[in-house]
């Protein structure tokens, strides 16, 4: 007889699903190289491609991927993608490959991925998956030796709020949420099967120093510095403008609640007169007057995404400049010798 507190495996893996998040994303070495090779084809151009994988727990494995024609602002070229990546998917399954959907990849320049368009994505992505990942990949970082490759997905509770579209300073302060609690980087891990570790391990050569190692000793980080300087001075700019927005509201607000303390005054004393006179009052409240329609306040979510954007233009700067200065030093003191 079997024992009634035993749970089926279907149940046990229902259950992990939903207690467990998202703790690592693990990719294949070989969707790997073919992102890096997807994105470095068609520099500077920006390019996209499609995640393929399991859900597994709190693992989510990225074992295949496939890149998306290079779309532009045109329907039936949109409808023609969407029929590629049908049929893509279509072929992969026939031949038993792996066809489940778990995110998407695109390639970025200098870091420039925060984006509406990026949290668009998120949210449609996630009307049809329950976890989702980005795979941003930077040439022009990688160029600097360093796999530049980060895994990013939206907070719950950002995406509880876009929901809502309401991204008001009262919403913001109820939810608590920052500019930091937008997205959130998912630790990788490269996996590899043992053949092809094997194999790997049989190319490599006998010299331990890679054409990588030599990236990394490179003197020359002035045009990265410049342009990351550029893209922050221009990040500082569009700042500047969101923050004149709110200056504008804000004052339009102080104007508008002035306007209504006067009418109120206005009405009140004018409510004296008619009590005194036998007469009815008027009420206080005017709906159809135009200073008591509320004003829109602007959504904070741009700021937000700048915000975003400089704090990582930043974060690469003083990586960069950290680096450059332990080459320096480096190559002062081999020279003294």
């Amino acid at each position: 007889m079997a024992n009634p507190t035993m749970r089926s495996f279907l149940q046990v893996a229902s259950s992990e699903e939903v207690s467990s998040p998202l703790r690592v994303v693990q990719i294949e070495g070989l969707a790997i190289l073919k992102i890096i090779k997807h994105c470095k084809e068609f520099m500077p151009a920006l390019v996209t491609g499609q995640l393929l994988g399991l859900d597994v727990g709190s693992v989510l494995e990225v074992t295949n991927c496939f890149p998306f024609p290079i779309r532009e602002d045109d329907e039936e070229i949109e409808a023609d993608g969407a029929s590629y990546q049908l049929e893509m998917m279509r072929c992969l399954r026939d031949v038993n490959v792996d066809n489940n959907t778990v995110g998407w990849y695109q390639s970025t320049y200098m870091g420039s991925y925060q984006t509406v368009e990026l949290i668009e994505t998120f949210m449609n992505y996630q009307e049809n998956i329950r976890r989702c990942v980005c795979i941003i990949y930077d040439p022009s970082r990688s160029s600097q030796g360093v796999l530049a490759l980060k895994a990013l997905k939206l907070t719950d509770s950002f995406m509880d709020l876009h929901r809502s579209n309401n991204f008001t300073g009262e919403k913001l302060r109820e939810k608590k949420l920052a500019w930091v609690d937008v997205f959130e980087e998912i630790p990788i891990k490269v996996s590899n099967s043992a053949l092809i570790s094997a194999f790997m391990s049989d190319l490599e050569p006998d010299t331990p120093v890679t054409q990588c190692d030599y990236d990394r000793l490179s003197l020359s980080t002035n045009p990265f510095m410049e342009r990351n300087l550029e893209f922050l001075i221009e990040c500082m700019d569009d700042l500047s403008m969101e923050q004149q927005k709110f200056q504008f509201y804000y004052r339009n607000l102080s104007r508008q609640q002035s306007q209504q303390q006067a009418w109120l005054q206005k009405r009140r004393a004018e409510n004296m007169a008619r009590k005194a006179a036998g007469e009815e009052p008027l009420p206080e409240e005017d709906p159809s007057n135009p200073i008591f329609k509320p004003l829109p306040e602007p959504s904070r979510l741009d700021s937000f995404l700048i915000t975003n954007q400089i704090s990582n233009y930043c974060n690469q700067i003083n990586g960069v400049a950290g680096q450059s200065f332990n080459k320096f030093s480096l190559m002062e003191a081999l020279h003294r010798k």
